[in-house]
C-alpha cells in the first residue's frame, strides 16, 4: 500500500507540473525548454527552508513566490523574443540554474540536499495533500482557459501580430502566463522536494525540462483534462513496467513521434475522436 501512495503522490507532482507548463506553452504559445529550473527553485528554496526549521507547509508559497518572481524577471528578459528565441533563452536558463547549483556549497553542489525534515503528515496525508494542490491546480486553469485572459492567452498563441492590431497588451500577458506558471511550477517542486526526501542538480537539468514538455505534448497541448492524462501516464510508466526504467527517454520520444505523426491534438484528441466513433457506431 505504501508504494501505492508513493506512486500516486508522484503522478500528482507530475501533473501538477506538466500543467504550469501547459499555461505558459499550451494557452499562450510560448515554448520553455527550462522549465525544469522552477521545480528546482521551488524545490531547493523548500528544502533549505525546512532544514532551517521553517515548518514546510509555510515553504510552499515562498516557494512560489520565488520561482514565480524569477520567472517574471525570465519573462522580461524574453518579452520581444520570438517563440525559437525564447525556446534557446530559456534553455539557457535551465543550464545556468544547474550550473550554480553544481557550485554553491551552501546549495549542497554535486552531492545536493539530503534529509530533508519531514513535513509531520503521514504518507497518506501528504498524497491527499498534493491530490488537492493537483486539484486546485487544474480548476484554477480551467477558469483561466474559459476567462478573458485565456481567451487572449489564446489570441497570442494563434497571431500575436493580430492581438496587438486589437490593442492587447501582449507582452502583459505574456508575463502574466509566464509569472502564474513558474509560481506554480515553483510550487510543485518544494512537494517534489518533500515526497524524496533528497533533491540535487540532475533533477532539474535539460532532460527533465524535456520531459514534461513531452508530458504536455502527448497528452494534448492547451488541454487541461489531456495534459493531465498524459502526465499521469507517462510519470507511471516506469513504475508499471519495470523494464522502461532505462529507457525512458526513448519511449518517451517514440510517444512523441507517434502522436504528432497520428494523433497532433495528443491523447485528448485521441480519446475525443473515438467517443465520437463509438457514438456515430451506436447511431
Amino acid at each position: 500500500m505504501e508504494y501505492e501512495i508513493s506512486l500516486l503522490t508522484s503522478m500528482c507532482i507530475s501533473v501538477l507540473f506538466a500543467l504550469s507548463l501547459n499555461l505558459i506553452t499550451g494557452f499562450c504559445g510560448q515554448i520553455s525548454l527550462g522549465h525544469a529550473a522552477f521545480l528546482g527553485i521551488g524545490a531547493y528554496l523548500s528544502a533549505l527552508l525546512c532544514k532551517a526549521g521553517i515548518p514546510f507547509l509555510a515553504t510552499l508559497p515562498l516557494a512560489m513566490l520565488l520561482a514565480g518572481c524569477i520567472g517574471v524577471v525570465v519573462g522580461l528578459a524574453s518579452l520581444r523574443v520570438r517563440a525559437d528565441f525564447l525556446a534557446i533563452t530559456t534553455m539557457g536558463v535551465g543550464f545556468l540554474f544547474v550550473g550554480i547549483v553544481r557550485q554553491q556549497d551552501w546549495l549542497g553542489g554535486e552531492m545536493g540536499v539530503s534529509a530533508i525534515p519531514d513535513s509531520g503528515l503521514s504518507k497518506m496525508g501528504f498524497m491527499l495533500l498534493t491530490l488537492a494542490l493537483c486539484i486546485a491546480t487544474a480548476l484554477l486553469c480551467l477558469y483561466i482557459r474559459k476567462s478573458w485572459m485565456g481567451r487572449v492567452f489564446n489570441g497570442v498563441a494563434e497571431d500575436e501580430d493580430t492581438m496587438r492590431v486589437l490593442g492587447i497588451d501582449v507582452p502583459r500577458y505574456k508575463l502574466a502566463a509566464f509569472a502564474i506558471g513558474t509560481a506554480l511550477a515553483g510550487l510543485a517542486g518544494g512537494l517534489y522536494a518533500q515526497h524524496l526526501k533528497f533533491i540535487g542538480p540532475d533533477s532539474f537539468g535539460f532532460v527533465e525540462s524535456i520531459t514534461v514538455l513531452s508530458m504536455v505534448v502527448v497528452g494534448g497541448i492547451g488541454s487541461v483534462t489531456g495534459v493531465a492524462i498524459g502526465a499521469a501516464v507517462l510519470s507511471a510508466l516506469p513504475a508499471w513496467f519495470q523494464f522502461i526504467g532505462d529507457y525512458k527517454l526513448l519511449v518517451y520520444g517514440g510517444l512523441l513521434f507517434l502522436m504528432m505523426r497520428f494523433s497532433p491534438g495528443g491523447m485528448a484528441a485521441l480519446v475525443t475522436r473515438m467517443i465520437g466513433a463509438a457514438k456515430g457506431g451506436r447511431a
